[in-house]
């Protein structure tokens, strides 16, 4: 059985080598799918009874260790100096600074790569991550997925 639970944020964020527009600093509406793959828990009485896991769970992990984090910052790769070094003269700026180019690829697999090991196993029902679907537009996402 797979789940997903979905969440929003605002980041902004810049692709120094991008031949467009995409190369000056904006923002997006991000928008995060977690999809998870598990049994259906049995077990009479217990709150958890019938799901694979409860979507408040999937959510409080997700925004606990990466919605919050990234929400409102500005996502920066550590090799774009201007910028980087430009958003330290800030105080109090929320700046994420990433080891990526931070384009929809990269973000959903660093999403992939936070959240994984926080959705294993919980129930003892085979819980795991299967994708992280990472909309940057309406109509343009990146799926990092669990290598075959």
């Amino acid at each position: 059985m797979r789940i997903t639970r979905k969440l929003e944020f605002d980041a902004g964020h810049r692709i120094p080598d991008h031949g467009s527009q995409c190369r000056h600093l904006h923002g997006h509406r991000y928008v995060i799918e977690i999809t998870l793959s598990g049994q259906v828990v049995e077990a009479a009485g217990q709150a958890i009874n019938g799901m694979v896991m409860d979507f408040a769970d999937v959510k409080a992990i997700a925004q606990t260790h990466l919605v919050s984090l990234w929400d409102h910052a500005f996502l920066v790769y550590r090799e774009d100096r201007l910028v980087a070094d430009f958003l330290a003269t800030i105080p109090g700026h929320k700046t994420v600074v990433l080891d990526v180019i931070p384009t929809a690829e990269n973000l959903a697999q660093t999403a992939f790569r936070i959240l994984d090991p926080l959705y294993r196993d919980v129930y003892g029902n085979h819980l795991r991550l299967e994708r992280v679907r990472l909309y940057e537009t309406p109509n343009c996402w990146a799926d990092a997925t669990r290598p075959e």
